[in-house]
């Protein structure tokens, strides 16, 4: 039989299904308080209410709630050993896995009060930007029970149902290195139904004595995941039986079998290639699950609001955050905020230069404005924005210039007004394609990479607010070069790349004697190489002083002038000249990295990217040199930047 709990208008009650109709029982009555009598009674009842119902409902037509709206009891265990392998392979681990996950079944409680039904909305846990579903089967007991056999246990199920584990990665990351335990991270949701199915309903998918289930996950139509449940490490009977030692079972307890390999999107992720993954739950997405004998759930996803946030304590044994200096020379004071150029342009500088920390520009026209890039989350963006707007309410802005496709001077697009034209060389909206999705960036927050690289990512990038992020793509794109009337001021962009990244752009405003250089242009900080080839970044730099602009706003750094940018020319012929010595006198480029002199330019802030530079000019002079994953590459960045001390 298949029992549901529905809503009839006048509350909740239970039903049995028959021929796609529901025939309810009378008010007042629970399905914990129908399994209670057991097995028989249950059957029993489900076949006088069949003959003689309360009412009948079309399935079709009726709002279905959890079977058990609110079990005693819920217990999600990890029954599939290739899911737990899954994730560690997903998170840059081995697929190795502990001996104590061979020797005992795991489980951890989750929250009674917070489960839903089938086809009901689901909230995002408050805080969480990495949400995610874990599709699995629910075993519910029928009656009490303490230290049970196995065999015991098996017989005090009187049902099963689909079981869905709404889990918030990230907060579960955070949690992790507590070590007590799932909390918030697993806090959220857990849907159960649309049926509690009797076992003698599911006796055609009982295989050689496992519940051979076939089941399957689309997130929108897109199909994530599909499994069997006979591929079970431990079965329900041993989990039951593990759980029951010293515990008396309730009626209406539930178990969940832990996730069936695949039926999950974190499973899906790669550390070396995150650019590939699909991305996370977000806002209106649909979720369907699928098992033989259980139905089918379908909820979609809701946002939630902002938590309430908490004070972290002091570290006392924490090792003070090293004072970060631009010291570069500056043609104005480099302070946080926006910064009046002369001719109606502005300069917004976050100091100091370093990751994230980028810069964006105004220019002015009659009744119309231009804005030079976005920042690296929405806050940033809304401050920018919000200090502009007594110059853009005069002259609102029309257009927005991307210099390049980087997170940093893109991520905050959204905000801007739906009539604002976004332009951007055609290499860069090709390469945000394929970017990193925006909430992916949260990964070098909690992700544990190894005490190196963790304090190095958390050093770089903990300031920032990767959350509710959407990427807004260009408009309008061109190749090499366009010309924007703005107000009636000429504003061109040039396409200088590749070097920083597959495409880097330039906004020159001849009559105000400025030029914004975007990344082509790190003062005091060290540029990075993503692209290349680096010569091209050296002619890019020529290009750049050709123009003859007095003024130069860099991507990071402070205000400078032509000297700045002759100071980046001469950085990377520097970089060029040592890892050639380096190449030739047959050093790897990590050996080369490490031992290489760097100068004049050893004070400039994050030094380390060294070694990428060095990397990309390796790849240059051997073209059939292996490429390095980004996650590696940071790595040696991060030892590097240890065994430096800086």
């Amino acid at each position: 039989m298949k029992w549901v709990t529905y809503d009839s208008g006048h509350g909740d009650r239970v039903g049995v299904v028959v021929d796609g109709a529901i025939h309810g029982l009378a008010p007042g009555r629970t399905l914990i308080d129908l399994i209670a009598q057991g097995s028989e009674a249950l059957r029993t009842i489900g076949i006088e209410t069949a003959q003689n119902p309360y009412e009948s409902v079309p399935l079709s037509e009726a709002t279905l709630r959890s079977p058990i709206p609110q079990p005693p009891s819920l217990r999600d265990c990890l029954c599939f050993l290739d899911h737990l392998r899954n994730c560690q392979e997903a998170a840059g681990g081995t697929r190795a896995l502990k001996d104590a996950w061979y020797q005992m079944p795991a489980f951890y409680f989750a929250s009674p009060a917070t489960v839903v039904g089938p086809y009901e909305d689901v909230q995002i846990a408050p805080g969480s930007i990495w949400f995610d579903f874990e599709l699995e089967i629910g075993a519910v007991i029928g009656r009490p029970g303490r230290d049970l056999t196995p065999e015991e246990a098996e017989s005090h199920i009187i049902g099963y149902t689909l079981y869905c584990d709404w889990t918030a990665r990230d907060l579960q990351l955070r949690e992790a290195p507590m070590a007590i335990g799932q909390a918030k991270g697993k806090d959220s949701a857990t849907t159960l139904g649309p049926f509690l199915a009797t076992p003698d309903e599911l006796e055609p998918y009982f295989k050689h004595g496992k519940l051979a289930l076939s089941v399957s996950a689309t997130v929108n139509g897109e199909l994530i995941g599909s499994g069997c449940t006979d591929q079970m490490d431990w079965s329900f009977a041993e989990v039951i039986s593990y759980a029951s030692r010293g515990v008396n079972l309730l009626p209406g307890d539930v178990f969940g079998s832990g996730t069936i390999p695949t039926c999950c999107l974190i499973e899906h992720l790669s550390l070396a290639e995150m650019e590939g993954f699909r991305g996370w739950l977000h806002d209106g997405d649909v979720v369907s699950l699928r098992a033989d004998g259980l139905g089918e759930t379908r909820q979609t996803i809701r946002a939630s609001a902002k938590p309430h946030l908490l004070a972290p304590r002091k570290q006392p044994n924490q090792t003070p955050r090293r004072k970060r200096v631009n010291s570069a020379p500056a043609l104005i004071p480099y302070t946080r905020g926006l910064h009046n150029l002369g001719s109606n342009v502005w300069a917004w500088l976050l100091p100091d230069g370093g990751y994230g920390w980028s810069n964006a520009g105004l220019v002015s026209g009659s009744g119309a404005s231009l804005l030079v890039d976005t920042l690296y989350d929405l806050p940033l963006t809304r401050e920018m924005l919000s200090t502009m707007e007594p110059l853009t309410v005069r002259d609102p802005i029309t257009h927005a210039v991307l210099t390049h496709s980087n997170g940093d001077h893109t991520h905050g697009n959204q905000l801007l007004a739906d009539s604002v034209r976004i332009v951007a060389a055609s290499g860069t909206a090709e390469e945000m394609h394929h970017e990193l999705p925006p909430e992916m960036s949260a990964a070098t927050q909690f992700m544990d990479l190894g005490p190196v690289v963790n304090a190095y990512l958390r050093d770089r990038f903990g300031p920032f607010d990767f959350g509710g992020i959407r990427l807004r793509l260009p408009d309008e794109t061109f190749e090499i070069e366009l010309t924007l009337d703005i107000g009636g001021r000429q504003v061109r962009v040039l396409n200088l790349g590749p070097a920083h990244t597959a495409a880097d752009s330039v906004v020159h405003i001849p009559d105000a004697g400025v030029l914004f250089g975007g990344d082509l242009l790190f003062i005091g900080c060290t540029p990075i190489v993503w692209s290349g080839p680096i010569a091209n970044w050296v002619k890019a730099c020529d290009a750049m002083i050709a123009l003859d602009a007095p003024i130069v706003v860099p991507g990071h750094g402070p205000v400078t002038d032509p000297d700045g940018i002759r100071a980046v020319r001469d950085y990377f012929i520097h970089i060029v000249e040592q890892a050639d010595g380096a190449h030739a006198r047959g050093l790897s480029f990590v050996e080369a990295a490490q031992s290489i002199d760097l100068s004049e330019y050893t004070a400039w802030l994050d030094a380390e990217r060294v070694v990428v530079n060095v990397y990309q000019r390796y790849r240059e002079l051997e073209p059939k040199l292996p490429e390095v994953p980004r996650i590696q590459l940071i790595a040696l960045m991060a030892e590097w930047d240890g065994k430096r001390g800086r």
